[in-house]
């Protein structure tokens, strides 16, 4: 069950602080590394429609991640275990097949064939545009949606793909499909939760990774798991004790996985902010995935 405490919930209060420019990597285009299905055709959990229903005071709240700094460092996070860089936008026109049950695994945060948002998104970027390269792909994209096929795909698609990356209101059009998808539904559940900047972005990498599914494996069965055993901020509990068990349950559904097993965007990303004691995720920060390390100063 979901309960909901605005009034006088911790949320963080953003430091603004001007980024170093000797940080950026160089572009890396193919995605190492991508959730399981994350069909957005699943019921609408009981937590985001009250998340919906408080939008406005929620919204009122400090933004948290939302800033737009702490966004840009949450991309950076998020495309340090996705695609080994810390360069998010040279991931626009990156597309190939994991081999993990999705289809083709494309664009910024892994947008893929068979789960639907890569559906949503070529659809919306299509109904603003019409006459671009993936227009054509749209029946071959309904067809295969909720499996790992190519039927119809092949052999044009990742040309078109890459050709549509090249414009940008196709780069836009992946912006808004991440924000309305993932972003935005993320931060506004963990401000409900009483959670701060750093709580904020483990939801987000939560959505992104397992996807806003209502099953044990998915998003939302993760907090209600992580509930179960541990109180939110916004029921009274201790933010970090919470955040821990959340990770815990996270954790868990990586690892019960037959393929992309790897925890350390767990264990030596996250988990390193949260024992540091660094809720408001500030700067700079120092992480390690895939035994990779990476800086934000």
């Amino acid at each position: 069950m979901t309960r909901l405490v605005l009034v006088g919930a911790p949320i963080a209060v953003v430091v603004s602080v001007l980024f170093s420019s000797g940080d950026a990597e160089p572009p890396q285009l193919v995605p190492q590394a991508a959730g399981p299905a994350r069909t957005s055709q699943a019921p609408q959990p009981e937590a985001a429609e009250e998340a919906e229903e408080n939008a406005a005071a929620i919204d009122a709240l400090p933004p948290g991640l939302a800033a737009p700094r702490m966004k840009e460092i949450a991309s950076r996070l998020v495309a340090s275990a996705d695609a080994s860089t810390l360069d998010w936008r040279s991931q626009y026109g990156a597309i190939e097949d994991l081999g993990d049950g999705n289809g083709y695994t494309a664009g910024i945060i892994g947008f893929c064939s068979g789960t639907n948002d890569m559906l949503q998104l070529v659809e919306a970027y299509t109904g603003k545009h019409p006459d671009n390269p993936l227009a054509r792909y749209l029946p071959a994209l309904r067809a295969v949606d909720g499996s790992d096929s190519h039927e119809g795909l092949d052999p044009g698609f990742t040309a078109a793909w890459r050709k549509a990356a090249e414009d940008e209101a196709f780069r836009t059009a992946q912006d808004e499909t991440r924000d309305r998808l993932y972003f935005e539904p993320a931060v506004r559940l963990a401000k409900m939760d009483g959670l701060g900047t750093l709580g904020q972005f483990i939801y987000y990498d939560a959505m992104v990774l397992h996807g806003p599914g209502v099953e044990e494996n998915g998003f939302y069965g993760i907090r209600d798991a992580a509930m179960a055993s541990a109180d939110t901020a916004a029921e009274g509990g201790d933010e970090r004790e919470y955040l821990d068990t959340f990770l815990d349950e996270s954790r868990s559904v990586i690892l019960a996985r037959t393929v992309q097993r790897d925890t350390s965007r767990i264990d030596t990303a996250q988990r390193v902010f949260l024992r540091a004691g660094n809720l408001t995720l500030d700067t700079p920060l120092e992480w390690r995935v895939y035994g990779e390390s990476f800086r934000i100063p």
